[in-house]
């Protein structure tokens, strides 16, 4: 019998935020395509994050918690991901456990029900806290990810002692993947990392695969990784797969079944999926994933190829007369100097900030901002490595070091209600607590037309008669055509 491979869909949540800076899919766009995906069988659908619930917020104006309802209403046969990174909510610093104890128990509450949680830093005490938290406010599936980069300290060994720590735990743990954000990994990495990983977890932690396209080198580490144990890997649906995304799905199934494997899932109803978003990309003015060339100064400096165009803008518009490899050379060693932090959000932000300050001011470190002295300070957990003494200390002397080392006592969700008010909903709560009011205030107020949901029941009358007929076994296919819109559903058997 051949192997059988799961897949997990990311187009909705990290195709989103890797192609369209995580804005272009909104409540509506959601309510049109996720009948399909559900369709397809994933093992599970990476749908969203405390950030993606933010954004939600401030770009659309929409209740995030309604969003999930409506996602778990219409994909009823797929496990909704939620993903967040340790033990932070919305904001960079860690969260208080009151905070994210509760954020944990809404968001399952409302229809998510497996969490993978990630570190940054790979700090596996915060990782365990986070997930034993999952797993206590009934998270049906709790999964730990191993954050890929290169640098002298994320080595092979450096990742088997990670994997270690989580098998010391495996009662909180469902399953663990390798989350490879920036596209590093290769095919001769996968060859010593896999094995060393299913070592260290044993024969009962299923492995997974999460890879994006950015080198160009996902599609063949998938390829490598499955046939070395790794039963299950992430894709995307195309326009929002390849690019700085995740490989295609169409692709990687072809690949898995020329390769033999059973791959298990339905290709079809993805096909509207794709027209869709194509449609949706065309009208909005949005990129569309496509095979990016090979940079191999990617692996030395490691700054994500948005940041970088970002980066271009800001010193032409500055005026500044760095040459751009100067930059990135400055990067590179503020990095090693800061004890090798992935170069991911907020860790490539906070480290290219302080290149750019360090070439524009008279000495190096002259100048520092808050989020590197929190850095510093530890706020954001310990670095893979010892940051540099001389800039430790150069830093740690600054006034302003001392104006931020002053503790901060965890507030108990009492006093979280008391000062947000003891009548507002868990799910208000949340957001005011790391958003600002007016942005609440307009995403609270605001009516989502016709995705809108009350309690379990639809307000559009159109909702209304899609629920009732999913409600009803012995209607399998139903379809409505009136003023030129055309609806047809069709109940997908679990048994094929």
């Amino acid at each position: 019998m051949a192997p059988r491979i799961q897949l997990i869909d990311v187009t909705l949540r990290d195709g989103n935020q890797s192609l369209w800076s995580a804005i272009g899919v909104d409540t509506r766009t959601v309510a049109e395509v996720a009948p399909w995906i559900d369709r397809a069988g994933f093992a599970s659908i990476d749908f969203t994050t405390s950030t993606h619930m933010a954004i939600s917020v401030r770009y659309h104006r929409e209740d995030p918690f309604e969003k999930i309802r409506l996602a778990r209403l219409l994909m009823p046969n797929t496990p909704l991901i939620f993903m967040t990174t340790g033990m932070r909510f919305i904001t960079w610093e860690p969260a208080p456990r009151a905070i994210m104890r509760l954020a944990l128990r809404v968001v399952v509450r409302h229809g998510i029900r497996r969490v993978q949680i990630v570190e940054p830093m790979n700090n596996m005490s915060a990782l365990l806290e986070a997930a034993r938290i999952a797993r206590e406010e009934g998270a049906e599936q709790v999964v730990a990810g191993l954050v890929y980069s290169i640098s002298p300290v994320h080595t092979d060994e450096f990742y088997l002692r990670c994997a270690e720590d989580l098998a010391r735990e495996r009662q909180l743990l469902d399953r663990v993947y390798i989350k490879d954000p920036s596209g590093l990994l290769t095919p001769e990495r996968v060859q010593t990392i896999v094995p060393a990983l299913r070592r260290a977890l044993g024969p009962d932690v299923p492995l997974e695969m999460h890879s994006h396209c950015t080198m160009g080198m996902a599609p063949l580490c998938y390829l490598r990784a499955v046939e070395l144990g790794v039963q299950t890997v992430h894709t995307a649906i195309p326009p929002l797969a390849e690019g700085t995304s995740l490989p295609s799905v169409y692709r990687t199934v072809a690949n898995l079944r020329e390769l033999g494997f059973e791959a298990e899932i339905d290709l079809q109803p993805l096909t509207h999926v794709t027209a869709y978003l194509e449609r949706l990309a065309r009208r909005k003015g949005y990129p569309v994933g496509q095979p990016l060339e090979y940079d191999v100064s990617f692996y030395r400096h490691q700054v994500p190829r948005g940041m970088i165009t970002t980066l271009r803008r800001h010193l032409k518009e500055a005026g500044a007369e760095h040459p751009f490899e100067k930059v990135l050379e400055e990067i590179v060693r503020v990095r090693a100097e800061l004890g090798y932090p992935i170069m991911v959000t907020p860790y490539s932000q906070l480290v290219a900030t302080q290149a750019l300050l360090n070439l524009e001011a008279q000495e190096r470190y002259e100048k520092v901002p808050d989020e590197v002295i929190k850095y510093v300070l530890g706020r954001y957990g310990p670095p893979p490595a010892p940051i540099d003494p001389w800039v430790q200390e150069r830093v740690l002397s600054l006034p302003r070091a001392r104006e931020l080392d002053v503790p901060v006592p965890e507030p108990t969700l009492e006093e979280l209600r008391r000062a947000f008010g003891s009548s507002i909903s868990d799910e208000e709560l949340l957001l005011r607590w790391a958003l600002p009011s007016d942005q609440v205030d307009a995403a609270l107020a605001r009516k989502t037309g016709n995705v809108a949901l009350s309690g379990n029941r639809y307000r559009h009358p159109l909702a209304q008669l899609i629920a009732h007929v999913a409600q009803q076994p012995s209607i399998s296919y139903f379809h409505l055509e009136r003023n030129g819109v055309r609806l047809t559903l069709g109940r997908h058997s679990t048994s094929q």
